[in-house]
């Protein structure tokens, strides 16, 4: 467990001012481990698969320093597509689950957007819970905070389309090697890209990335 504790970035804003918007890859996973966001270990997943890395993007969002340098680098990602910024204010940033709910609702200020939406599974099920009578929704671009396979971004498609919502851009802060770099035409914009590696036991994973076998393991959710 993280202890909370406060980060001085008064450098870091500095270095990543007005003049670079969006930060080099590197520079965004700097943040991920300086905020506890990225950690290493033995981590088992709930599908029973193990692997010695773990996003906890919620970690990167208590402060407001990088908060902001987050949202506004992968606002700006959105802003230069054309398709994009010609839609705004009047466009909604949906979540696809509750998890990235502050980096939807962070981007959304950025992008001075007209309203957020974030959808939760229920019985198996994603739907947009909290919101009964949605009426006609602007066009959406699907915030989250990582990209494991695509399969929330391809579902929070799904649920768009069924309340006949148009749906014109997706991205995250982190997107997995192994997922797809695009879905259904659109580009996935994305400010870190990560590969991650699953194994079925922590034995092969120690024998494949020599990993330390006497990690003790630790449960988390996907």
């Amino acid at each position: 467990m993280y202890a909370l504790r406060r980060f001085d970035f008064s450098d870091r804003r500095r270095k990543l001012n007005m003049v670079n918007l969006i930060p080099p890859p590197e520079a965004i996973m700097d943040i991920l481990k300086e905020t506890g966001a990225f950690r290493q270990g033995h981590f088992i997943f709930p599908n029973g698969t193990h692997t010695q890395y773990y996003f906890q993007m919620p970690l990167a969002f208590r402060y407001a320093d990088t908060a902001r340098i987050l949202a506004v680098a992968l606002s700006r990602l959105f802003r230069v597509d054309r398709d994009i910024s010609s839609k705004l204010p009047n466009i909604t940033v949906v979540s696809p689950s509750p998890g990235g709910i502050p980096i939807a609702l962070s981007v959304r200020e950025a992008l001075n957007a007209s309203q957020s939406l974030w959808a939760e599974v229920e019985n198996g099920e994603r739907r947009f819970r909290q919101f009964i009578n949605l009426g006609e929704i602007p066009p959406c671009i699907i915030v989250d905070d990582i990209i494991r396979t695509g399969t929330a971004i391809v579902e929070a498609i799904e649920l768009l389309k069924g309340h006949n919502a148009e749906v014109i851009g997706c991205g995250s802060i982190v997107k997995f090697e192994d997922s797809p770099r695009e879905i259904g035409g659109m580009p996935i914009k994305y400010l870190s890209e990560f590969d991650c590696n699953f194994y079925k036991t922590w034995e092969e994973a120690c024998e494949k990335e020599g990993c330390d076998p006497s990690m003790p393991p630790e449960t988390v959710r996907f």
